[in-house]
């Protein structure tokens, strides 16, 4: 199953206001191109620095810092904002050039290290689940998985313009998985790639108003449990990886251990422990590299989200 393409439903309101949005944002895909990786990045990371800094999420990246790092002075947190607007920035500028992304070559892109023990032709006889987080330039990981020789999907939210997301699903594919399963309705693929035995990538730090709560940065966070309840069903591996930028468009991906867990028996709870321990594991490579996150999302539970869970039947 790969991401949809577009919508045969589009009213000539949507296909306009679609049309405009998609015209710029392809402007400047055009202009990332001709640039080369090394200067669309830079560019990218001065427009985050100077423009996307300006805009209404920034408030919120104030407001989720403050909570989650208490002890560190307005001056600390302004920094770590900054450098967090350039990274976004730079992520955009990146997306022409996924194809030139590899761990391979005399001078790769993404370079990556793996446990003591761990092999990685051993995991791709497994059904594997691979998390992260919105750190660095996200689309590493699934590149990298490809790229390994890997099998399988990447879990991805195509983005809200049709147009626009099927530019980026043609990206994606390219050094990446050819399977892109899209977040919504996505438990029976995503459980059909594991009962071939295949892997799945995923990025699970982001809300997820049907999710269930789980401790991250000392509050709840309403978490997918998709994950944790693939694995527990499926007997799949669960490998946490921590991707961060090592200067420009480079990529360093420290692949971590296996996460190890004693399933109980009773599944909901099993579920429940599961996705705060993939949450524990979330914030630490958060809090070793806080300025490459994504601090502008509303990750954090809300009274009114805590409404609809009581209003669930």
């Amino acid at each position: 199953m790969t991401e949809p393409g577009l919508p045969a439903t589009l009213s000539w309101g949507q296909k306009l206001r679609y049309g405009a949005e998609a015209a710029l944002f392809f402007a400047f895909m055009g202009l990332f191109r001709m640039l080369g990786p090394e200067t669309a990045s830079g560019l990218g990371g001065w427009i985050g620095r100077n423009i996307f800094s300006l805009l209404p999420p920034d408030r919120v990246a104030r407001a989720n810092l403050a909570a989650a790092f208490p002890e560190k002075t307005q001056e600390e947190l302004g920094q770590i904002r900054r450098s967090m607007w350039d990274n976004l920035g730079r992520v955009v500028g990146e997306y022409p050039h996924l194809a030139r992304f590899s761990p391979k070559g005399d001078d790769p892109r993404i370079t990556y290290s793996l446990p003591p023990g761990m092999s990685l032709d051993d995991l791709k006889q497994k059904p594997v689940i691979f998390l992260s987080g919105h750190l660095g330039n996200w689309e590493m990981l699934p590149i990298l998985a490809g790229q390994l020789g890997f099998d399988g999907a990447a879990v991805v939210r195509p983005p809200n313009n049709p147009y626009v997301a099927d530019w980026v699903a043609r990206q994606r594919r390219i050094n990446g998985p050819d399977t892109m399963i899209a977040k919504h309705n996505a438990a029976r693929p995503m459980l059909a790639q594991l009962k071939a035995g295949k892997m799945l990538c995923m990025l699970v730090d982001q809300k997820l108003r049907e999710g269930i709560p789980a401790p991250f940065f000392g509050r709840d966070a309403l978490t997918t449990p998709a994950p944790a309840a693939l694995a527990l069903k499926m007997g799949a591996h669960i490998i946490m990886a921590a991707n961060r930028r090592v200067g420009g468009p480079r990529f360093h991906v420290t692949v971590q251990p296996e996460l190890e867990f004693n399933a109980s028996g009773n599944d909901v709870e099993d579920v429940a422990r599961l996705t705060a321990a993939i949450q524990a594991r979330i914030e630490e490579m958060v809090r070793a590299n806080p300025s490459q996150w994504l601090w502008i999302h509303n990750r954090w539970t809300t009274p009114r989200d805590i409404a609809l869970l009581q209003a669930k039947p």
